[in-house]
């Protein structure tokens, strides 16, 4: 597997996850989304939020007009679930469409940060690690909290097996993401 390939299979599946979390949380009335919770953020709507901002900061660093701050303003810019999941399937989008183009030069590529006191300059693929990483981290975060709801937590830590058993078993959501065996493994 390629480098380009191994980012682009990451993008999928960062979607597919998200998309399983947010399908999950669509089951929760708005008070307990928005409900005070034990994690580094105090409710599921607020780790949600900032699951969709830090994908706005990065996104845009990749695209090469990083938004800076400005992805953070407001802290929580949506409070009902409805709006939070179609930007965070923009962001998805984004991100996959992002991977597509990658080869072996632009994961080398230096991408700019502003930060506070700083410009923050890192090449694509650690920013890509970053990003990945940073969004596991927090979905995991929210499936936790989820355990103190009345959903049951998704199951988030696959990764697209072969098996055909395990393909049935992500086949729905795939038709509601639009997505295909052979788009993400081609």
């Amino acid at each position: 597997m390629t480098a380009q390939h191994y980012f682009r299979a990451q993008a999928y599946n960062n979607a597919w996850a998200n998309h399983r979390l947010l399908k999950a949380c669509a089951g929760l009335s708005p008070a307990e989304l928005e409900a005070p919770r034990v994690s580094f953020f105090p409710s599921i709507i607020h780790t949600l939020n900032h699951i969709l901002t830090v994908d706005w900061l990065y996104i845009s660093a990749l695209e090469g007009n990083c938004i800076g701050s400005a992805a953070f303003e407001p802290e929580i810019p949506f409070h009902q679930l409805a709006d939070l999941e179609r930007e965070q399937r923009a962001a998805d989008r984004r991100l996959i469409d992002h991977c597509r183009q990658l080869d072996s030069e632009s994961l080398k590529q230096e991408v700019r940060i502003p930060r506070e006191t700083h410009v923050q300059v890192e090449t694509a693929d650690r920013i890509l690690l970053h990003l990945f990483q940073h969004q596991i981290h927090h979905r995991g975060q929210v499936h936790a909290m989820l355990s103190g709801t009345s959903v049951k937590p998704p199951q988030l830590d696959e990764f697209f097996p072969a098996d055909p058993a395990e393909q049935a078993l992500r086949r729905q959501d795939f038709a509601e993401l639009g997505f295909t065996e052979a788009l993400i493994w081609s």
